[in-house]
């Protein structure tokens, strides 16, 4: 057997609720843009003597067109203002948090800034500045303050000010925003300890902005790009808006800060949920945009996309190589003109870019040309049952190797009778592992891979299961079965397939072996009731470790109730190893 690259393990942003918004991306304050089509007053409460209205006759700038109207009453005293309440609660940690808004109306003297249990009344954080407000304009104000820990996720932000200076009139507020630490310490950034767990798992690449996060007007690079009071948003395809504060440029940096190739997604013309599909001379348009959107990305200071890029605050271009052109257009009626889309915006960007790889959202040949350019990647989702993903173990054994592969999604969703999981448990992971095994055995032609989607706000969640999630309370983020079955194969990966002797044939015991230049890896998964035991030779080898998961088929990871993670044991021998699989049970031998 010829040694192979070993199979790329990454990320995908796709259709579970706020990948970004209340969930990586830093900013914890909710609907503070009023964005997407009906916004109201969502997360937004009266403090004290005061009224709260939505007012667009006081918009911030042309994108952020609304501001919250505060209005006190002619008889208003003490100290009032407003509240919110986050994404299903504000977490409060013992930490620094950065805290900005935009003011308008007349008032100079203090403003109070608080983090305040919402139920208990106990005030965590308390901290005051001075304001010089008019009513000619609106006025930035940014300033830092420290926080004690809630026990809870049960909290808010509040902003007070003193009623008897505003009584009888109104103060307008826009744009509020609150940050804990971010990765990296990036203005705008991801918030630093979700982000912290997902680069534990050592991904290779993000593809983003997500499979369903597309969007037709996507390519209009300028409403992600900017000051973020310049970044209209829009409603999701799904039931909640999108702010795009983790825009265009915070992806790359995402990417950048976690060492991860970036795979830039462009839409190809087709509309979810009866939007209908743009393609022939009407999709011009948006190629226009695409190449627009590229020419940001990648072209130099002398182009007005790299200007605009460099005056953003990045003078180099993003290191591009992977383009794909739309998401899973073999569904929703899209795989009838899909050939005729991708090759009007493949044409499009080879001609100005031939160095890209371009990566068509499907593998199925109805709906891909019938010559694929050369060096195009096909790209297959999987959301599957155990045993269907157990079956596919040796799906890309004899698959053509005329064009490389994306498993851009794969999840086990359903129950083996059908039934929609809510949480990833053992045996859908250890199915998943088997599929692994599958792809790392053809590495030759499965390039990529990436389990979606990534991650869910607990109390938001509108798709289940993820790899992660979280809720605002302490200690909340929690990490799937799915997640260490992720992290062991993702952090353990050799450069070159290695061939294997076995007295055994695959199943229940699958397995695949890879070498780097300091050690050997064996991944074994064990998708049955009984025990096996395995002995493993590798010569040359004396010691290295054992990471393993295992449990009950049907146990899950549960916020503040993880059961079941990786378990690390020390190993040593003169180069032949007895590893014991309990049932349902994912392992990694790694030896040196």
């Amino acid at each position: 057997m010829a040694s192979l690259r070993a199979v790329l393990f990454g990320l995908v942003l796709t259709a579970t609720y706020l990948p970004g918004d209340g969930g990586i991306h830093g900013q914890l304050l909710k609907n503070n843009g009023f964005q997407g089509d009906n916004p109201g007053l969502a997360a937004y409460k009266a403090v004290g003597d005061t009224s709260l209205s939505q007012d667009t006759s006081n918009p911030l700038s042309s994108a952020i067109t609304s501001s919250l109207k505060v209005s006190a009453p002619s008889n208003a005293t003490g100290s009032v203002g407003f509240a919110n309440t986050g994404y299903a609660g504000v977490p409060v940690l013992a930490t620094q948090y950065t805290n900005s808004f935009w003011m308008k109306g007349k008032y100079s003297g203090t403003v109070t800034l608080r983090l305040v249990g919402t139920s208990s009344g106990n005030v965590y954080a308390s901290h005051d500045i001075t304001v010089a407000s008019t009513d000619s304009k609106f006025t930035y104000y940014n300033t830092s303050f420290t926080s004690q820990a809630s026990p809870d996720g049960n909290n808010e932000w509040q902003l007070l000010f003193d009623g008897s200076k505003v009584a009888g009139s109104s103060l307008n507020f826009a744009l509020v925003q609150l940050f804990p630490p971010t990765f990296r310490s990036r203005p705008n950034g991801l918030r630093n300890d979700v982000a912290s767990f997902v680069e534990a798992l050592k991904p290779s690449f993000l593809r983003f902005p997500g499979g369903n996060n597309l969007y037709d007007s996507l390519a209009h690079g300028d409403k992600r790009i900017g000051p973020v009071q310049d970044r209209p948003g829009r409603q999701g395809d799904w039931s909640y808006p999108n702010t795009d504060a983790l825009g265009l440029d915070e992806y790359f940096y995402w990417c950048e800060d976690m060492a991860m190739e970036p795979v830039l997604a462009v839409w190809a013309g087709l509309s979810l949920n009866g939007g209908g599909i743009v393609s022939g001379s009407a999709l011009d348009p948006y190629v226009d945009d695409i190449l627009n959107e590229l020419e940001y990305v990648l072209g130099d200071q002398s182009t007005a996309g790299g200007r605009l890029r460099a005056n953003n605050g990045r003078v180099d271009p993003w290191p591009v190589k992977y383009v794909e052109v739309g998401n899973e257009d073999n569904l929703s009626g899209g795989c009838s003109s899909y050939a005729l889309r991708f090759t009007q915006i493949y044409d499009a960007i080879h001609a100005t870019y031939p160095d890209l790889t371009i990566i068509a959202s499907t593998t199925e040949a109805s709906c891909l040309p019938s010559s694929l350019p050369e060096g195009v990647v096909t790209d297959m989702h999987h959301y599957l049952e155990p045993d269907q993903f157990v079956a596919s173990f040796n799906e890309w054994d004899n698959w053509p190797r005329t064009h490389p592969i994306l498993v851009g999604e794969y999840a086990s969703t359903n129950n083996n009778d059908g039934s929609q999981v809510y949480w990833s448990y053992v045996q859908g992971s250890c199915s998943e592992a088997v599929y692994m095994i599958g792809m790392e055995r053809n590495s030759d032609i499965v390039k990529m891979a990436s389990f979606a989607p990534l991650m869910e706000h607990f109390d938001l969640a509108e798709w289940s299961p993820d790899l992660m999630g979280l809720d605002s309370s302490p200690e909340s983020i929690t990490g799937s079965t799915s997640y260490y079955v992720q992290k062991m194969f993702s952090t353990n990966r050799g450069s070159t397939i290695l061939p294997v002797e076995s007295s055994e044939g695959f199943g229940p015991l699958y397995w695949v072996a890879s070498a780097s230049d300091s050690a050997y890896f064996v991944k074994l998964a064990n998708y049955g009731e009984s025990t096996q035991t395995v002995t493993i030779n590798v010569d040359g080898t004396t010691s290295g470790t054992l990471q393993m998961l295992s449990g009950p088929a049907e146990a899950s990871n549960r916020p503040h109730a993880m059961s079941v993670t990786t378990q690390t044991t020390s190993v040593s021998g003169d180069g032949t190893y007895t590893v014991t699989m309990p049932a349902w049970a994912v392992a990694v031998l790694a030896v040196s």
